[in-house]
């Protein structure tokens, strides 16, 4: 493993000489130093991290693979990281500290988003970046994984701050990244303005960059993707147990009379909103969403839902939402909005609602060892990165729930990311139909091998996606 940042015998001690003003006289501008160091033991490692490599080494194991191998998947190619120096619109500078984590790129170039975020850390980096290997591998796309930050809060900068800040990044990671090498895309709090900076700032070629703006290389569909990505897998699972399950309405919360599946979804962010969004429009009743600062449902916490009822209106939820600045005011059904008639629900309430299906697509660990007992969906889909903790999901799975994974239920971002770099590549550009269309064939694909493997492994979802992406990781070493 490289590890490639200033060589101090420990973070705490680097992160407070980051504090002084004459740590640049001792660095060079991006801090390119080599260094091997046992890490482990001056960080603990966050949660998603420790369960993203006891899944590697459990599926690992499982497939008689050797622990030289093993360790190998485990660790990350190479670790980046950065201290950039830019100058706020009061003409002072500010050191932020930022990251880039290549995982694995066996399969092809690395791929992985870049975020900003207050809570950014390298442990959180190097979790993400391996998903993403696990991720691209599951979806079948000819990428490696990888995953940038910086630990920052971008709501308290200015536009021209946020400008500089992401055009220093771009400098930094520029001798790291290229389209044949590691292709960043937007993450939290990042868009396509955003790589639109990074990518003039780098002097990289176009297809460096996915989920730019489509007048700049973007391309169509990709806004929606991961949400619309998801609704396609669980219109693929419900098929599936439809079809294999006799009374399949006994194995589920409905009580409808038109056979509409209930879902609840937690996040109405980018992910969240198109998933409801298309999910409605596929016949889902959204009976529940919420986004930071709470919800609305169509019953209250602790209550049964009714036999008949109708859809949240999502697309007249988010017009309300831009008003008002919350979801939780905002009870819309069948075009008109009234609160009078809805029900304000917490996000922890929501994850607790007897609904047939349950969408987090907001943090991590939001299902863990606190609320796992009081979870009622029969079906949960993972639209988050590690919504669900290790312990609660072996409790689940084993109390029969039907985990759908997050590296296959949201890997419809970076497969329409792969659809943009491969139109870069070949300098062509695609009608938003042929996006969808390419986008359902990956991702139908994608969970038809993952359950043929379930259902012959007789496991879960989740160690089935490990297992399939694992194999093909390996093949090509």
């Amino acid at each position: 493993m490289y590890i490639n940042r200033p060589q101090l015998p420990q973070v705490w001690e680097f992160r407070q000489r980051l504090m002084r003003n004459d740590i640049l006289k001792k660095y060079n501008r991006y801090n390119h130093y080599k260094f091997y160091n046992n890490y482990k033991n001056i960080n603990p490692m966050n949660d998603m991290l420790q369960t993203a490599q006891n899944t590697i080494i459990k599926t690992g194991k499982g497939m008689g693979l050797s622990q030289e191998v093993i360790d190998r998947l485990i660790q990350p190619d190479s670790i980046h990281e950065f201290v950039l120096q830019v100058q706020m619109d009061n003409g002072k500078k500010k050191l932020l500290s930022a990251f880039r984590i290549q995982h694995n790129d066996n399969l092809g170039p690395y791929k992985g988003g870049i975020r900003f975020h207050q809570n950014v850390s390298r442990d959180e980096v190097q979790a993400l970046a391996t998903l993403m290997t696990i991720k691209c591998a599951v979806a079948g796309l000819p990428y490696g994984g990888s995953k940038g930050g910086i630990i920052f809060n971008p709501k308290e900068y200015s536009e021209k701050e946020l400008e500089r800040i992401s055009k220093e990044y771009a400098r930094a990671i520029s001798p790291i990244i290229g389209p044949e090498v590691d292709v960043p895309a937007p993450d939290v709090n990042t868009n396509g303005q955003i790589m639109k900076w990074m990518m003039d700032a780098s002097k990289q070629p176009m297809a460096t960059f996915t989920g730019k703006p489509v007048k700049y290389g973007g391309t169509l569909g990709r806004t929606e993707a991961t949400g619309r990505g998801g609704v396609i897998i669980l219109e693929s699972l419900i098929l599936k147990l439809k079809s294999q399950i006799t009374n399949f309405k006994s194995q589920i919360n409905s009580k409808s009379q038109t056979g509409a599946l209930s879902v609840a979804v937690q996040g109405f962010g980018n992910v969240g909103y198109y998933f409801a969004k298309i999910a409605q429009e596929r016949g889902f009743t959204i009976v529940a969403v919420s986004d930071s600062k709470g919800g609305i449902s169509q019953v209250g916490a602790g209550r049964d839902l009714p036999v008949q009822i109708d859809s949240l209106d999502i697309k007249k939820i988010m017009e309300c939402k831009k008003e008002k600045g919350e979801v939780a005011g905002c009870y819309c059904v069948g075009g008109v909005c009234d609160m009078s008639k809805g029900n304000k629900i917490t996000n922890a309430e929501l994850l607790e609602l007897p609904v047939d299906i349950l969408v987090p697509a907001a943090l991590e660990n939001v299902i863990n060892k606190g609320n796992m007992y009081k979870i009622q969906a029969k079906i949960i889909i993972e639209m988050a990165n590690g919504p669900i903790s290790e312990e609660a999901y072996n409790y689940l799975t084993e109390k029969g729930v039907l985990i759908v994974p997050d590296v296959l239920a949201n890997s419809g971002g970076v497969a329409v990311s792969y659809l943009e770099w491969y139109q870069n590549m070949k300098g062509q550009t695609w009608s938003e139909k042929k996006v969808n269309k390419k986008l359902h064939e990956m991702m139908h694909d994608a969970f038809e091998e993952i359950w043929r493997t379930y259902q012959k492994r007789k496991t879960s979802l989740k160690q089935a996606a490990f297992e399939t992406a694992i194999g093909r990781i390996i093949k090509k070493r």
